[in-house]
């Protein structure tokens, strides 16, 4: 994807090793970093210097070294495990080097010679031993070995990674700002007002960053604005109740158990009021010589459960004392002494709280279902307190009062009133490109990406649904019209974390003014990221999801138009929704988008613990629809948003622009006439800028190799109780825009893929990192209309190759394993994927795939398999040639009718025929799976039996 930026990143320059190297090409094949400014976004940043570290490997020897630096709370720690774990190389942490107990970002406190003398011994081929640091004991405890020969990548990551003593011997230097550190001082800025200018607050809070740490990160060759503050994203389940001794003391019998003490402490900001929200507090944990911040008490209770974000970052002690300076002062404090395990996917933890007297069980895990499960396992059952200490404490002893009375506030009485909501505007999200630091606000190294920092989210506020009724009224308290209640629309947008914390607290305030049921619609484009928003949600408040392409209509999928409104059953979908508001009973369709017809209905119904039903789909946000439902959510952004950019990427490497709008209209007809106006009426507009394609978050692991394995073999790795199995027949279509110059064969890269698989059509992005034997690529497949494919034919993209195969896939929830058969390659290839990466090398060590695999893709295994004559740029044999191209006229010739047109029939078609003989394929296919599956049961259920028998009679 970014072949041409890293191109410009390997100019000549940088160390001595390659200065005295002779330049024997162009710039573009140069091979060292130089000091471009690049000033990318995390996700973006991630991508590059994962391809930057592989492009400097290859061109020289011995060890590639990597300088992450920045302040502390960027995020350039979570960068280094995330690239590390891709890489598979050796992270050196400076906070080992600490020489004394102070505070560790004193520039005084790093052993530098130490660190130097262990960089030069890499480089230099020779073993070290890397220091090791308790901060726990606030003392040095031992030392680690790291062998040269296994470190083919060294990161050196702290926040002098870039000092000048390290810069001489660093490869690549990255600098990594914003995160919460940019948060912090939003915080700070908003409590006290506009008498201080960024720069006090800056020296106030970390004195240290602009004299020692950000003239360092000038330096740096990746520029990296971490957008990212805490996130509900991957949330924290707890479960808490107070601790019976005896049964209790049980639990931890025979458990590896860690001890922590620390102390706990609330910052009330200067200038708030004796009633401020707790939530606007600053919390401080010292725990040893650590110090760690998090803005207020970030949670939200869902029944028994409180869920809390990932919300808290290391900061040195001299910012303690600078929130002090400023006027902060320490309202609570207590101590919290810890003793706890990890048992599997729970970590359970008795806390005493000294100034409460009492000690507590305590839960935790990433899964609400499994902490729920788990708790009831080991015999915790309640009764559960949902308060947080500060809130207990603040029970027994009360507020305290402050020191002295704050400003009368100058705000007129009509200026606190709920502010009017402006007329609703398009939402669209800019491509993600990269920017030069001429174009940016300066400094940079603290200009935070987003316009809006906000760190105060909005209330929700109520308004009578009927405008004769009395002004809105704030979400505060029961109302007693209830049912004549609406959620007053959010006058802005908010990025995907804030979104998601909004849409919870706007289903709470529903449930509590309102009461039961609530109904939340989800609207957006095809891959904006309205599922995953949803599940999201599911997860938090525990509630049933219903995908609208569950309403579609069977017999009508046959044209591919699955983002046309009269698909879907609207009345079927009315009688649902009014069942759920008046809390009957419903079944609700299931659809079987393999058959493109129903297989079923489930029941729906609404209850004490699912009191809430979300409904998601590209028009959940119809008029038809809408009305029906309390919560109307918008999502833009995402994959639909990536596709753009790409489309104006390929553009502009043939000289041509192309406007945004221009895209939307020729690409996604129907978004801009049907989807988009009924999106800007939403209570809440989330622009989700995530971007899936780069994120290391969304990645698969993936080892590929075509070594024949047998079906039993492949049985035994996976869980034989959540084992599912699937066939499947697709073609791959690869479109090429007309123009883009080839370096001789056809590349995956310059293609955009399109499968038709099962009467569908999907956008498959593959812009994969491939390191070793593995291929590591995002999770990114998205449903796209035949309109989206006519409409890139005619901006110019060409179908210039074509791949038919079948696939049987086989899995249980950790991996997946899939049986490809190439039409035309006589050997099937067989691909394990996971999101863990130990799991799915062992599952290829358990097969003996060991030294089989390849990372090639399909296409370029097709491509090899082809005379020389036609390799080239054609990636098809000319005999298939006529094929293919009968299936570009029949997706232009159906897919540039009028979108908004009801399908009408039509005689038998060239594709209609392909995909009429892969659907009884698939049916021989699917009983020739049944059957076999059926006698393998069958035989290793005797073989187990046998073995049984044998055993008793030993």
């Amino acid at each position: 994807m970014d072949d041409q930026v890293v191109r410009r990143v390997f100019q000549e320059g940088g160390r001595d090793f390659y200065q005295q190297q002779p330049s024997t090409s162009s710039s573009s094949s140069s091979s060292i970093l130089q000091s471009l400014p690049l000033h990318v976004s995390f996700d973006h940043g991630y991508y590059l210097l994962v391809k930057s570290i592989q492009e400097l490997r290859s061109k020289k020897d011995g060890v590639v070294t990597v300088g992450i630096g920045g302040p502390i709370g960027s995020g350039k720690s979570s960068l280094s495990e995330k690239v590390a774990s891709v890489i598979g190389c050796t992270v050196i942490s400076m906070e080992n080097y600490r020489t004394g107990v102070d505070d560790g970002n004193d520039l005084d406190s790093i052993d530098f010679d130490l660190l130097v003398q262990n960089l030069e011994d890499l480089v230099n081929g020779r073993d070290t031993l890397t220091p090791v640091f308790d901060f726990q004991g606030r003392r040095h405890v031992g030392s680690n070995a790291i062998k040269s020969i296994s470190s083919g990548v060294v990161i050196v990551d702290g926040t002098y990674a870039l000092h000048a003593r390290l810069r001489s011997l660093l490869d690549i230097r990255v600098a990594v700002v914003g995160g919460v550190h940019f948060s912090l001082l939003s915080k700070v800025q908003y409590d006290i007002g506009e008498s201080c200018s960024l720069d006090y607050l800056i020296d106030s809070i970390f004195p240290l960053f602009r004299k020692h740490i950000e003239p360092d990160l000038h330096h740096a060759q990746i520029r990296i604005n971490n957008s990212f503050v805490s996130s509900f994203r991957e949330p924290i389940y707890k479960l808490k109740c107070k601790s019976e001794s005896q049964n209790d003391a049980c639990i931890f019998q025979g458990k590896d158990a860690q001890v922590d003490n620390c102390i706990e402490m609330y910052l009330r900001p200067p200038c708030a009021s004796e009633e401020a929200r707790i939530n606007d507090w600053i919390k401080v944990r010292q725990s040893g010589i650590k110090y760690y911040l998090s803005l207020g008490d970030q949670r939200i209770v869902d029944k028994n459960y409180i869920i809390r974000p990932r919300a808290e970052f290391e900061v040195g002690r001299m910012t303690l004392g600078g929130l002090l300076a400023l006027g902060y002062t320490v309202v609570v404090s207590y101590k919290r002494a810890s003793t706890s395990f990890i048992d599997g996917n729970l970590s359970v933890s008795l806390e005493t709280i000294d100034t409460l007297g009492e000690t507590y069980m305590v839960l935790r895990g990433t899964s609400r279902q499994i902490v729920g499960t788990e708790s009831s396992r080991i015999g915790i059952t309640g009764p559960w307190i949902t308060k947080s200490y500060l809130e207990m404490i603040l029970e027994s002893q009360g507020v305290p009062r402050l020191n002295t009375p704050p400003p009368l506030s100058s705000a007129t009485p009509a200026a606190t009133q709920e502010r009017k909501i402006e007329a609703p505007k398009p939402l669209r999200i800019s491509p993600n490109l990269v920017n030069h630091i001429e174009d940016l606000p300066q400094p940079w190294t603290r200009s935070p990406t987003k316009s809006k920092m906000e760190h105060v989210l909005a209330t929700w506020h109520f308004i009578p649904s009927d405008p004769l009724l009395s002004d809105g009224s704030a979400a505060t308290g029961p109302h007693p019209s209830s049912d004549a209640l609406q959620l007053a629309p959010m006058p802005d947008s908010y990025d995907l974390d804030r979104g998601l914390l909004l849409a919870v607290q706007a289903i709470q305030a529903l449930l509590e003014n309102k009461g039961p049921p609530v109904i939340v619609g989800i609207g957006g484009p095809s891959g904006s990221g309205k599922t995953s928003l949803a599940r999201k949600m599911a997860n938090i408040v525990g509630c049933e999801v219903i995908s609208l392409e569950s309403y579609y209509k069977s017999g009508q999928m046959k044209d591919f138009k699955y983002d046309d409104f009269s698909s879907l059953d609207l009345a079927l979908l009315s009688k649902n929704i009014n069942d759920v508001k008046h809390s009957r009973r419903t079944k609700v369709p299931v659809f079987d988008l393999e058959t493109g017809a129903r297989s079923g209905l489930k029941e729906l119904e609404v209850s004490e613990d699912c009191a809430v039903i979300i409904f998601e789909g590209v028009y959940a946000l119809h008029p038809d629809i809408r009305k029906h439902l309390d919560i109307w959510i918008a999502v833009v952004g995402g994959v639909h948003s990536h596709l753009i950019s790409r489309v104006q990427r390929d553009k502009k490497r043939v000289g041509c622009f192309v406007s945004q709008d221009e895209i939307m209209m020729t690409v996604f007809p129907m978004f801009q006439q049907h989807i988009e106006p009924h999106l800007v009426e939403a209570h809440l507009k989330i622009r989700n800028d995530f971007d899936p394609v780069l994120s290391p978050e969304s990645s698969l692991f993936v080892l590929k190799s075509n070594k024949q394995v047998a079906y039993q073999d492949i049985l035994k790795i996976l869980d034989p109780s959540k084992i599912c199995s699937s066939v499947q027949n697709f073609i791959d279509i690869y479109l090429q825009l007309s123009g883009i110059p080839a370096n001789g064969q056809l590349t995956e890269s310059d293609c955009i893929r399109v499968r038709i698989c099962e009467g569908r059509f999907a956008l498959l992005i593959r812009e994969p990192i491939t390191e070793g034997d593995f291929i590591i690529q995002p999770k990114v497949d998205f449903d796209i209309s035949i309109s989206t494919v006519a409409g890139l034919l005619n901006l110019g993209y060409q179908a210039v190759a074509f791949i038919e195969a079948s696939a049987y896939i086989y899995q249980d929830g950790k991996i997946l394993i899939e049986i490809d058969h190439l039409q035309d390659v006589p050997n099937p290839y067989l691909q394990i994927k996971g999101v863990n990466k130990e799991t799915v090398v062992a599952a290829g060590s358990t097969l003996k795939l060991d030294g089989s695999y390849t990372t090639k893709s399909y296409l370029e295994i097709v491509l090899e398999r082809l005379p020389a004559v036609e390799r080239s740029s054609s990636g098809i044999h000319s005999q298939q040639a006529a094929r293919l191209q009968e299936l570009v006229e029949y997706i232009l010739s159906q897919g540039s009718s009028s979108a908004s047109e009801s399908s009408q029939s039509r005689g038998a078609s060239p594709l209609e025929g392909v995909i009429e003989d892969m659907q009884s394929r698939i049916k021989r296919l699917e009983r020739w799976q049944a059957i076999n599956t059926v006698l393998w049961t069958f035989l290793m259920s005797a073989f187990l039996g046998y073995s049984l028998y044998q055993r008793k009679r030993q």
